[in-house]
């Protein structure tokens, strides 16, 4: 078939949405990454309900919806941003350049899930279509969008190696930054996991899940409908403790956890310390078929090693229990590291439209790649997994 019958075969429209509420969930769902719960409507849905992100904040959301026939084949979600607050990619340093030139670095569009340092697929293209095709266009027409909103650059956070190699023909800038991981290796029992550690973070991992069963405290692990409101009332005041104590003001409000406990609990996993009478520490995770991420952590008390076991080691417990493939436990903490996570490289795109400031960042990117190279070989050398360690 002729490239010119072939596009008579489509009816093409791109339209851009303020709300997800605009779209068809089951539509949008259907063309979501089966690894990526952090696109579904729902947890979208859940962000705008509960004003984390919207017009009075500063996450704008903006929708980019390529449909045929009605059919949503592609979308693109992205916000207009006033700040940096709750990306993780950290260009604090660029907009500071910026300012201090005369110039304005916000408002900015970025492709981001919000609040979220989780790698993910961000060009949705249904799978019976051309993803190169479908992405061009949806891309342009982001492009497009930041300057009729005067961006000054597009960002893309946390997408996937191929995406980003997709934007360099767009003009974008990679960026590699650095996380994380574990991964699972056939591993049959934790235990079978800890032979792949080194002898003396093997004897450190046993004895810090030790000294909490002698603490008195009972570890467990709800998913699903596991899951009750109780539960949730209890990550709800661990989250808010950590952020107030840590950062001064908390990304999420109460009524979104609620909405991911009445519309999103099929997907959640949480890990939590009971005393006997009271729930006293836990974290809330996202699952997804083989990929699960650590989001929130929280205790009420100072337990030592409670951060580790609700963190790390009950969830790759989890993990190998489920057959889960890869754990992003979130972003920095060489602590993650020293417990058998492995340090990956994580990417970013930007497209800066001021020529000069495009220069300079880019140039910045060359060597910070260098030295992100290096970093991850090291860690990784020095790694106490043994099938890492001095590669």
């Amino acid at each position: 078939m002729s490239r010119a019958k072939q596009q008579t075969k489509y009816q093409f429209k791109i339209n851009v949405y303020n709300s997800i509420s605009s779209l068809d969930k089951e539509l949008y769902n259907d063309i979501v990454d089966p690894e990526n719960p952090f696109l579904e409507y729902e947890f979208l849905e859940a962000l705008e309900k509960s004003d984390c992100v919207g017009p009075h904040t500063t996450w704008n959301p903006r929708y980019i919806v390529l449909t045929d026939n009605d059919k949503i084949i592609g979308a693109i979600t992205s916000y207009i941003k006033l700040d940096s607050y709750g990306e993780y990619i950290f260009d604090w340093e660029w907009a500071r350049a910026f300012e201090s030139s005369g110039l304005s670095y916000y408002p900015k569009l970025v492709v981001a899930i919000p609040f979220t340092p989780a790698t993910g697929t961000r060009i949705l293209v249904h799978s019976d279509y051309s993803f190169q095709e479908c992405a061009q266009t949806m891309v342009k027409r982001l492009i497009q969008l930041s300057v009729e909103e005067k961006c000054s650059s597009v960002h893309f956070l946390y997408l996937t190696e191929n995406e980003h190699i997709f934007l360099e023909k767009y003009g974008f800038l990679s960026r590699k930054t650095h996380q994380y991981h574990w991964k699972n290796r056939n591993y049959n029992s934790f235990d079978d996991f800890l032979c792949d550690m080194r002898s003396g973070r093997k004897k450190q991992i046993r004895k810090e899940r030790k000294s909490l069963v002698e603490a008195g405290l009972h570890i467990q692990t709800f998913e699903k409908d596991e899951i009750k409101e109780e539960h949730m009332d209890a990550i709800w005041e661990f989250y808010l403790d950590t952020h107030s104590r840590k950062w001064g003001s908390a990304y999420l409000n109460r009524e979104f956890f609620d909405l991911m406990y009445q519309n999103f609990r099929h997907r959640l996993v949480f890990v939590m310390a009971n005393d006997g009478n009271n729930w006293v520490g836990g974290t809330f995770n996202v699952v997804k078929n083989n990929r699960l991420f650590g989001r929130y952590w929280g205790t009420l008390f100072n337990y030592k090693n409670l951060h580790f076991e609700c963190c790390f080691y009950g969830l790759i417990d989890y993990s190998i229990k489920n057959g889960i493939d890869t754990f992003e436990a979130g972003a920095q903490g060489e602590h993650k590291f020293l417990r058998g996570f492995a340090a990956v490289p994580t990417f970013s795109s930007h497209l800066i439209m001021h020529e000069g400031a495009n220069n300079a960042i880019s140039d910045h990117l060359v060597r910070e790649k260098e030295y992100t190279d290096h970093i991850i070989k090291q860690y990784n050398r020095q790694s106490p997994l043994k099938y890492l360690y001095g590669k």
